[in-house]
């Protein structure tokens, strides 16, 4: 692959990418950057892990840092809309180190949480602008956001955007950015509403299209678990227990937060992220799991797309999802980057049918595997290694207060739980590219890939990636 210094990015850009260990450039890169950096209007086409955070965040740092212009009040240079309010921040720490190497600066704008502090970076004047669509748009309406100025705009998960009903705000957005500034829109999949903002928006875009939805299919191991009611909560927390960290989807957010209690009482460190929980709590949550503080989280498909935590090499669908597209999103939460990952669907006997259905449109050929109650010699070839029951995550949410989920005293974690899953298995698998932007792949820090994949003895370690 090439590395990052043959495309003629600032040597500012390039060294701080160096000093991340971040090198050779992953294929949506490489693909692109040669026409964004051109100031093309760029449509691409990779799934979540591929990469595509840098592919964009490169060429607007430096095209922001060659034209230098002064900062004017609420009128910001350069826009970045993403859907979820997990991936904005995502992106912020990755492009955080480059926009200090290069003097720009940005401001990250979603809701949840105050208005203010976002509204006085705006009006001291900002480069980049990184936005969920409905805040943004609020502050465009009280004039506090002039989009007039924006030179790049990049539209980051369009598709799932059009999934959660953001293109209307997304539209009206863009209508008010001129015309004639450059555009990336980045996307696992091109249909539907998607076709709609590349025909409306996009000028005569450069198409890049790197890997298909369904293509991770192939990196990861896939699972189905037939189990009965009964062995059905055993099941998942001896796989919970076992080394590494695990991500576990449930359809509902009470559902998410009962296992979420209920791995707890069991002696696995959990937490939980859905949208009862207020900001400050998922802020929290998802850090105790990025840092191993948690063993495991529990989430809704909220999770499912624009969240990328490192070393997560078992995905379990402790419900099964409605539809294929939902199972590759969730799943993708490992197999990331060219790393390997585990896949496990729990399914019950009234759910057979709807499971070998959703595995066949996923293109997923997945061992089925059969069993009541006990256990069973499958799940250690599924995660291998010693399982350990450390005790629950510490929450610091007092009990006569409100976490924003409507219940109380159930929520965030402090720094409790005193296991650590770093550490406990096998390091390798990936590809480091600082940041947590885009899930875990080769270790870039000695050049070569390192590894990589599931370990007999234990799951391997996913590195940072972008």
């Amino acid at each position: 692959m090439p590395t990052f210094s043959e495309f003629g990015l600032p040597t500012a850009v390039v060294n701080t990418l160096t000093a991340a260990g971040i090198e050779e450039a992953f294929p949506i890169q490489a693909a692109t950057l040669p026409d964004s950096l051109a100031g093309r209007d760029v449509l691409g086409r990779g799934r979540t892990g591929s990469g595509k955070t840098y592919a964009f965040l490169l060429p607007l740092v430096a095209r922001l840092a060659a034209n230098p212009a002064p900062r004017k009040a609420g009128k910001p240079r350069a826009l970045i809309l993403a859907p979820t309010r997990e991936l904005v921040t995502q992106i912020e720490a990755s492009l955080a180190p480059l926009a200090a190497a290069t003097g720009l600066n940005s401001v990250i704008v979603f809701g949840g949480v105050g208005a203010q502090p976002q509204i006085d970076k705006l009006r001291r004047g900002v480069d980049i602008v990184i936005a969920c669509p409905g805040r943004l748009e609020d502050h465009v309406q009280q004039r506090h956001a002039d989009l007039s100025a924006i030179e790049i705009t990049i539209l980051d998960e369009a598709d799932h955007m059009a999934d959660l009903g953001f293109l209307p705000p997304v539209k009206r957005l863009m209508d008010r950015t001129p015309k004639d500034g450059q555009r990336m829109l980045f996307s696992a999949t091109l249909d539907g509403g998607v076709d709609v903002l590349v025909k409306r928006y996009l000028h005569n875009p450069i198409v890049h299209s790197v890997d298909s939805e369904q293509s991770p299919v192939s990196a990861m191991v896939h699972h189905v678990l037939h189990v009965d009611n009964a062995s059905r909560f055993d099941v998942l927390t001896d796989l919970a227990a076992s080394p590494g960290q695990t991500i576990v989807f449930a359809r509902t957010k009470y559902g998410a937060k009962g296992l979420a209690r209920k791995l707890n009482s069991a002696g696995v460190p959990a937490v939980e992220l859905h949208g009862n929980l207020s900001q400050n709590a998922r802020t929290r949550n998802l850090a105790a799991f990025s840092d191993g503080t948690a063993a495991v989280m529990v989430a809704t498909d909220i999770a499912a797309r624009g969240i990328h935590v490192d070393d997560v090499n078992l995905v379990v669908h402790a419900d099964p999802p409605v539809e294929h597209k939902a199972y590759l999103h969730r799943s993708g939460r490992t197999a990331r980057a060219g790393a390997d990952g585990t896949v496990v669907t729990l399914m019950l006997d009234d759910q057979v049918s709807d499971v070998r259905s959703l595995t066949r449109k996923a293109g997923v050929n997945a061992t089925v595997t059969k069993f009541r109650g006990g256990t069973h010699p499958v799940l250690q070839e599924i995660a291998p290694g010693e399982r350990v029951f450390s005790g629950a995550i510490v929450l610091d949410v007092p009990a006569h207060q409100d976490n924003g989920s409507g219940q109380r005293g159930a929520g965030a974690a402090r720094s409790g739980g005193n296991r650590s899953r770093r550490g406990g298995r096998p390091q390798g698998g990936g590809r480091s590219q600082s940041g947590h932007s885009e899930g875990g792949g080769r270790s870039q820090s000695g050049g070569r890939p390192q590894g990589g994949g599931r370990s007999h003895t234990g799951r391997s370690g996913a590195a940072r990636t972008r």
